[in-house]
């Protein structure tokens, strides 16, 4: 019998994190490409450190002579995105910082597992498991630690760039601690907050008073209560940030992308990475099928997993695990799974229009529990599906 009451934790990081700085490079890369191309091929990696950023990868356009025109591109690409998280720092600047394009053509073996021939359907472009996962206890059918961790800094982003909150910058992490009654979300434990700021002279009451009437704005009323603990730069000062403090690399943030631990990950990351590989395309389908599961009434909470073996078009399995709280067998649901929607690689990027100029948005904040764009955007947040789930059992 699974725990009713208990405390869990997640954490989320700002778009000023290091690492993020890199998700936001590599997906502005890719999105690039893709407004070029639609069935552009990329796989682009950053690193960033001191006074410096490093891309490299693999791309892929039909024109190889368009490629190489097009490499020009990517050190304002670049540049374009530190400006705009906000980074001006002496050893961080988006004016200064060196910036090294490393990318180059597609591996022809790799595309040859890929590309569609007359004889066979176009195949996935690697082998692993996706999971997807979707709970009630959100309006966005999200966990409530991860969902509101991300809240804080989105709200922190949106005062620090309005001008209200000049004195914060760029880089942050939250963390909340969640105490859970009859298996609901119902306060706050802990609050942690760490972000960057101007002035050494401001202590860690200087920074919480500034950041503590936004949380408060942000969480559910009831949840902070007197005996929640309040943890704001707790190492004191942090004026020194971004990759001049930390470096960082595409990828490395793959749970604060997913669910903040609450459901299980494959282990592939998505930033980089254009939909032809299922590390991206498919966890977005998995997330997808679990919150129209969720949507749909059949369960409280669900979680599905797929997998795939690269050049191999369709799904090796698909899972369901409901945790006890669906309306009807998992197996039901694994079966309207496979009859409501195409999931080999083509189909997942057709039904969910993956081919555009879309992820530079995912870069921070998460990759699921936001809204779906009227452009395509985040369009495996929708609940399109959930009556034709009910309707296949």
């Amino acid at each position: 019998m699974s725990r009713k009451s208990y405390i869990f934790t997640s954490e989320s990081v700002s778009e000023g994190h290091p690492d993020k700085v890199c998700d936001r490079i590599s997906d502005a890369v890719l999105d690039a490409f893709l407004a070029e191309e639609p069935e552009a091929r990329v796989a682009a990696e950053t690193f960033a450190t001191t006074n410096r950023v490093v891309i490299g990868g693999e791309v892929g356009l039909s024109d190889s002579a368009k490629l190489r025109d097009y490499m020009g591109k990517i050190e304002g690409i670049a540049r374009a995105c530190i400006k705009d998280i906000g980074y001006e720092q002496d050893k961080f600047h988006h004016e200064t910082v060196e910036v090294t394009n490393l990318l180059h053509e597609q591996s022809a073996h790799i595309a040859q597992g890929v590309d569609a021939a007359a004889n066979k359907d176009e195949g996935a472009g690697d082998q692993g498991i996706m999971f997807g996962y979707a709970t009630d206890e959100t309006d966005v059918l999200m966990p409530a630690p991860l969902h509101y961790a991300h809240a804080i800094l989105r709200r922190l982003a949106e005062v620090r760039k309005d001008g209200s909150e000049p004195t914060l910058r760029p880089d942050a992490k939250s963390q909340l601690s969640v105490r859970y009654e009859d298996g609901k979300p119902v306060g706050v434990t802990s609050i942690v907050l760490s972000t960057q700021h101007a002035d050494a002279s401001q202590t860690s009451a200087d920074i919480r008073d500034i950041v503590e009437p936004y949380i408060r704005e942000v969480l559910p009323d009831g949840w902070i209560t007197d005996a929640t603990d309040w943890w704001v730069n707790p190492t004191g000062t942090f004026v020194i940030g971004g990759p001049d403090g930390d470096a960082g690399l595409t990828g490395r943030k793959i749970i604060v992308d997913t669910y903040g631990g609450a459901a299980p990950h494959g282990g592939g990351a998505f930033s980089g990475k254009d939909p032809t590989k299922v590390d991206r395309s498919a966890a977005y389908a998995a997330r997808y099928l679990a919150k129209n599961v969720v949507a749909a009434g059949l369960a409280s909470k669900c979680t599905i997993q797929l997998s795939y073996a690269i050049g191999v078009s369709k799904p090796l399995s698909i899972y369901c695990d409901t945790f006890g709280t669906g309306e009807v067998d998992a197996e039901a649901i694994e079966r309207a799974i496979g009859q409501v929607m195409d999931l080999t690689p083509r189909g997942i990027r057709t039904h969910l229009q993956l081919n555009k100029p879309i992820y530079q948005r995912t870069a921070a904040y998460g990759h699921f529990g936001r809204a779906p764009d009227a452009d395509g955007g985040f369009s495996w947040e929708r609940t399109d599906i959930a009556e034709a789930l009910k309707s296949a059992l």
